[in-house]
């Protein structure tokens, strides 16, 4: 009886070890967070019709991308959609970069980036692997 209930001490005491490595956070990927960083500063401003940051930002906004879709794929996000998707997020990046330096209307550069914010979140979420 005494052997038991030391086992089961044991075994309480290291639940807590056990809950924290299994929801130990995913690896940060520092270009997906500055890619974020660049979007979260042109997107939020441009819904609430302040364009100017977007404009500054575009040739940034594409730069970033690229170094996104050039990094290594945590082992947390599905190779192929991940890999497609950032294709996709660097051409509405490109996309937005060149709209700006035509000087589109800003009804068309809300349409722009409200895509690749989309395709962002696509990635952020759709294009994670489901916890094992």
């Amino acid at each position: 009886m005494k052997k038991s209930v030391k086992t089961l001490a044991i075994i309480f005491a290291l639940l807590p070890m056990i809950s924290f490595a299994q929801n130990a956070k995913a690896p940060v990927w520092a270009e997906m967070k500055a890619f974020h960083q660049v979007m979260s500063a042109s997107f939020h401003p441009a819904e609430e019709h302040n364009y100017a940051p977007l404009k500054q930002n575009a040739d940034s906004l594409f730069a970033v991308a690229k170094r996104w879709e050039a990094s290594p794929l945590p082992a947390n996000f599905k190779p192929n959609e991940t890999k497609e998707a950032l294709a996709k997020l660097v051409k509405q990046c490109d996309v937005i970069k060149m709209a700006v330096a035509k000087n589109v209307s800003d009804e068309k550069l809300m349409s722009l980036i409200t895509e690749a914010h989309d395709t962002f979140h696509t990635i952020a979420g759709e294009c994670k692997k489901e916890a094992e």
